[in-house]
């Protein structure tokens, strides 16, 4: 399968099935050039994760090709209706990000049993199943017109009665249907959004800061008898965003790392560390959105102009801090659980 996204692929199939840690400096690496290409590449490199849960057949057919590239977004209304061999599919999703590229696109569906009754869990709760379409199957419709991380081209998408056999759609990250034991499969792909798009944010915090040092030492300010470089307060805005970013980063991989080491050792990853993915994940982003916000405001002028690399960072760095792994209300969702309480909404599967 080296055609391939194959950072988060199975080993048998030619994958690179790279810890946690590591997938995470591989986009941190990547975001410093390109935010959309490093979010992108977040993207379907946790969709591919899909394989660990297909049968190896399917897989091969799937992730085999130069071409083969699963995107999704997140779940929206929609339902597979059971029909013999398989679903008939009709829904509309968004956030198609990567899209463009693959091969294969996967929606979330309500399965509705033949009578037009929802099939349930055990718990009684509406079964929702994974659904495989083949990207000439799909309607992608031209949505994405946003501030920033243009270059995904996080379209929408849509099917009508389409029918999707039953080796083509999966539970997502349900442990009975997992066919590959490797450590990163015991990651729900939630766990493993969360930690590589804070890296992104990272990586983009990092490359901004190292331009203002570089514009710092040569930008004499319109009006000043000083230069950046000899103002205090840059030094003091330099010296507060490197601290900022050190620890934030400290705290993302040393949670991630830990993480791993305990699903290495005892084969399931347990909430509590979930909580912590969830609380680090969501600190880094929006203390790297910080790191850029000082770098923009001590810039000036030379900040907004398209030819220089900040304006778009500062766009695309504003688009991360609104996507779901972003949302500031994780915040009071984690206070909750450390205060025994229900959380207003789920901590591991968003």
């Amino acid at each position: 399968m080296a055609g391939s996204i194959g950072c988060c692929n199975p080993y048998p199939w030619g994958g690179a099935e790279l810890s946690v840690p590591a997938f995470m400096e591989t986009i941190e690496v990547i975001a410093g050039a390109d935010a959309s290409t490093a979010w992108c590449l977040t993207q379907c490199c946790v969709c591919s994760m899909a394989a660990a849960y297909l049968d190896r057949a399917t897989a091969a057919e799937i992730f085999g090709p130069s071409h083969g590239i699963v995107a999704w977004g997140p779940p929206a209304p929609s339902e597979a209706r059971v029909v013999d061999g398989g679903y008939l599919v009709t829904g509309k999703w968004n956030f198609a990000s990567g899209g463009h590229q693959a091969s294969w696109l996967g929606g979330q569906s309500f399965v509705i049993e033949r009578d037009g009754s929802p099939r349930r869990r055990s718990n009684g709760a509406p079964l929702v199943r994974m659904m495989l379409l083949p990207i000439a199957k799909v309607d992608l419709a031209d949505a994405w017109h946003v501030l920033g991380l243009n270059g995904t081209g996080s379209d929408s998408y849509a099917v009508a009665n389409l029918f999707v056999p039953e080796r083509f759609s999966f539970g997502r990250d349900e442990a009975a249907e997992r066919k590959e034991t490797g450590t990163l499969y015991h990651f729900s792909g939630s766990n493993v959004y969360a930690c590589g798009f804070a890296a992104l944010a990272l990586g983009v915090a990092r490359k901004v800061l190292s331009a203002l040092i570089e514009v710092a030492n040569a930008k004499q300010p319109s009006g000043s008898k000083r230069s950046l470089r000899d103002n205090n307060a840059v030094h003091a805005e330099i010296g507060r965003a490197e601290a900022r970013l050190r620890s934030a980063r400290a705290y993302l991989y040393g949670t991630a790392r830990e993480a791993w080491d305990e699903v290495s050792t005892s084969g399931a990853l347990g909430d509590s560390q979930k909580i912590q993915i969830r609380l680090a994940s969501t600190w880094a982003i929006h203390e790297s959105a910080k790191v850029v916000d000082a770098a923009y405001q001590r810039l000036g002028a030379t900040a907004i102009f398209a030819n220089n690399l900040f304006e778009r960072r500062f766009r695309d760095m504003h688009t991360v801090t609104q996507q779901l792994q972003g949302r500031v209300s994780f915040y009071e969702n984690v206070g909750q659980v450390l205060l025994g309480l229900e959380p207003d909404a789920p901590l591991f599967s968003t």
